[in-house]
């Protein structure tokens, strides 16, 4: 029997999704594993298979399939879901030349390569001609895709990374979040300053132990180490596929906090891709949705959870027993009030849960001016020290502190940064649905079970893959689309009593 035409599109799904399953594998090797000098090969390999990818979603006979499978009227509603995230990608794919997705792939492997040089040495001009050649060819490829899509440059950019996000969407929800959190940041910070002293605990903290530590509260969280494994990189991330989940973190002697907290925020990101829908894997529609998704399921983990009153009365005395610690420093309320501590500071991903939407509020304005021609690339350094200045009321010392902290536009990932502060407040707004939905999920968090929270976030995010879109989970979750007040309402009661 002849497969049909939607079949057919499923099968070339299937080996398409494979090949992109090893160049992820590729990314993580160059990021945790790769030596220095192998950067040039890496960026031909990466190359090639994003061409070969590039091919097959741009086939001859791929339009007169996706028509015939349009017209078939007995597909079930994933597999309609599934044939519409096809034509998405096949319209977008087919806006670029295959020298162009090639040209790009190199030029984002020799950015980032630069970029692991010139970060450590807060050197920005030394990476300013390969960050200018990478940033040609991503306007290139966005105004390709804006035109096929019908959208702006800069949403064009965005939908790579969260699809349907608009940037005049963005723009409500952060002028929101930009009037309210200056004086309610100084709220905070008064409120702490009336507080006691926090203690802090003494280290030296090994290596091998906060591993230790990481991997048994990744297990409590329910990591699967049968497919999955933590590394160590310059930039915590979460990459690999679902059935090998590979994340990163970096390690600090003297605090082993920051550290742990990567370690959960990234096994957030895991344990969505592990939980997405099995019999859908190697298509489209089995896919995470998005980087607000995405993010909103680490920050639900590392901020929502593992900052909370309830997981730090389980997790105290682990942490207290991997160091050998004693005294007041351990115990869970100080722990609390440590985690929990609000300061404005240089390091996106060390920055507290209060300040953290001013370091994407400030990312997101560059980025747009610069798309837009209103700041020359040059002049990234000292508009970024003006905006921390002014959203923060402090200057980084360096670049390194500064504009070369992140890795993301170094490596071509122009749209991204937003998703962050979406994330933020979609994570918030899926948690007070779960308990309020499972009575449970917060007391057996304080005795380190995760099974609840697990099930409910498998039943209402994880297991739709790409079924719906992101506004659409979230509204079948919580019975709301995004609400930044459920944000805000949580900021104030975590921070304000």
């Amino acid at each position: 029997m002849n497969a049909t035409p939607y079949q057919q599109l499923e099968n070339r799904m299937a080996r398409l999704n494979a090949l992109n399953e090893a160049t992820e594998v590729l990314y993580w090797d160059m990021a945790a594993m790769m030596p220095s000098g192998g950067g040039e090969a890496r960026a031909e390999q990466l190359a090639a298979l994003n061409a070969v990818t590039h091919g097959m979603m741009t086939a001859a006979d791929l339009p007169d399939l996706l028509d015939a499978a349009e017209a078939d009227t007995s597909l079930g509603s994933w597999q309609q879901a599934n044939l519409a995230e096809i034509r998405h990608r096949w319209i977008k794919a087919t806006a670029l030349n295959e020298g162009l997705v090639e040209a790009l792939t190199k030029a984002s492997a020799a950015c980032e390569a630069k970029w692991r040089d010139a970060r450590p040495a807060a050197d920005f001009k030394s990476i300013l001609p390969q960050l200018s050649d990478l940033l040609d060819l991503v306007v290139e490829a966005g105004e390709a895709k804006a035109e096929k899509l019908g959208l702006s440059l800069h949403d064009a950019l965005l939908d790579d990374f969260e699809p349907g996000g608009r940037t005049a969407d963005i723009d409500t929800v952060f002028d929101d979040l930009s009037s309210f959190l200056p004086d309610f940041t100084q709220q905070v910070l008064d409120h702490q300053a009336s507080q006691p002293p926090i203690q802090i605990p003494e280290g030296p903290f090994p290596i091998d132990k906060q591993r230790e530590l990481g991997k048994r509260l990744m297990d409590v969280v329910g990591f699967d180490f049968g497919h999955g494994r933590l590394d160590v990189s310059l930039h915590p991330f979460c990459g690999g596929v679902p059935d090998d989940v590979r994340i990163t973190t970096r390690y600090d002697e003297t605090d082993f906090t920051s550290s742990l907290m990567g370690v959960l925020h990234e096994t957030g990101h895991a344990m969505y891709e592990m939980g997405l829908p099995k019999e859908w894997r190697g298509q489209p529609v089995g896919q995470s949705l998005g980087m607000s998704t995405h993010e909103s399921q680490s920050l639900l983990i590392e901020m929502q959870v593992c900052r909370s009153e309830a997981f730090l009365q389980f997790a105290a005395p682990i942490m207290r027993d991997t160091f050998g610690g004693s005294g007041p420093a351990w115990e869970p309320d100080n722990l609390l009030r440590l985690y929990t501590r609000v300061e404005p500071g240089f390091i996106r991903v060390d920055a507290d849960e209060v300040t953290y939407p001013s370091h994407i509020i400030l990312r997101y304005r560059l980025e747009k001016a610069i798309l837009s021609g209103d700041l020359a690339l040059a002049d990234l350094p000292g508009a970024w020290n003006d905006g921390m200045k002014e959203l923060l009321g402090i200057v980084p010392p360096s670049d390194r502190e500064g504009g070369l902290q992140d890795v993301h536009w170094y490596d071509g990932a122009w749209g991204y940064f937003p998703t962050y502060t979406l994330g933020a407040m979609t994570a918030a707004q899926l948690y007070d649905a779960a308990r309020r939905g499972d009575s449970n999920i917060e007391t057996s968090i304080a005795t380190g079970d995760f099974g609840p929270l697990m099930g409910w976030l498998r039943s209402n995010v994880h297991g739709k893959g790409r079924s719906v879109g992101p506004s659409q989970i979230l509204v079948e979750a919580t019975g709301r689309a995004l609400d930044p007040q459920v944000f805000k309402t949580h900021l104030s009661g975590r921070y304000l009593n």
